[in-house]
């Protein structure tokens, strides 16, 4: 019998799946799962580099959701691999095997997070959109997987003066994913190099690319005879 993940009510089953639905189609389409005390939290990467030189930020979009309170789990998984158990409409049934994914190594803090300022959900969304068209614009006929992410680096990857500053694609990852519904101001919070991004149906979590610059040579061995 395949592993599953058991839900309070079908209500819940169908959001965990329409997150895990929109998750398939960004970034990497892996979904990581994290449940402990009744809490499911559902987080994947729509950007994140993919290399230690890449200087793609790292986006992560969390969704948390009610679950069976003696779950505890940790893993990756295809997100479209997640399906609902056709004898229990309570319960999603998990892939058989996991995933490895180099974003989900990285953890933004629990703790520590400091308002502020907000951004109106539909200045989000209109600067999704804008990076869309700004995409589909710039995108050469026949590019390669190569190009595809520098393209779409360049573009998702630079800050926006009308969104705090706060790299584009993390409008376009609230937007993607649904987060952005009706009249409603997100939440801008910070925590070191961490940047987070609260609406009522989930988060987007920001880290910039850290920039290591050279030490300066110091000379080793005995001084000079003066």
């Amino acid at each position: 019998m395949a592993e599953r993940i058991l839900f309070p009510d079908a209500d819940a089953v169908v959001d965990a799946l329409t997150f895990a639905g929109r998750t398939a189609r960004l970034g990497d389409g892996a979904v990581r799962l994290q449940a402990r005390r009744g809490t499911l939290a559902m987080s994947s990467a729509p950007l994140a580099p993919k290399t230690l030189m890449d200087p793609t930020p790292t986006i992560l979009a969390l969704r948390a959701l009610p679950v069976d309170p003696e779950l505890e789990c940790d893993l990756v998984v295809e997100a479209s691999a997640l399906l609902r158990d056709p004898l229990d409409d309570r319960a999603v049934l998990l892939p058989e095997t996991a995933l490895s994914a180099m974003w989900a190594g990285i953890s933004a803090p629990r703790a520590g997070w400091t308002a502020s300022t907000e951004i109106e959900a539909s200045e989000l969304a209109a600067r999704a959109q804008w990076g869309i068209a700004a995409v589909a614009e710039a995108m050469p006929a026949d590019a390669g997987e190569e190009i595809v992410h520098t393209v779409r680096a360049a573009v998702w990857g630079e800050s926006d003066a009308a969104i705090a500053d706060l790299p584009r694609g993390a409008a376009f990852a609230a937007f993607a994913l649904g987060f952005i519904v009706g009249q409603e101001s997100a939440r801008v919070l910070t925590s070191g190099a961490w940047t987070r991004l609260s609406l009522t149906r989930g988060h987007i979590i920001v880290r910039r690319p850290v920039r290591a610059g050279l030490t300066q040579v110091r000379t080793t061995g005995r001084p000079p005879a003066s």
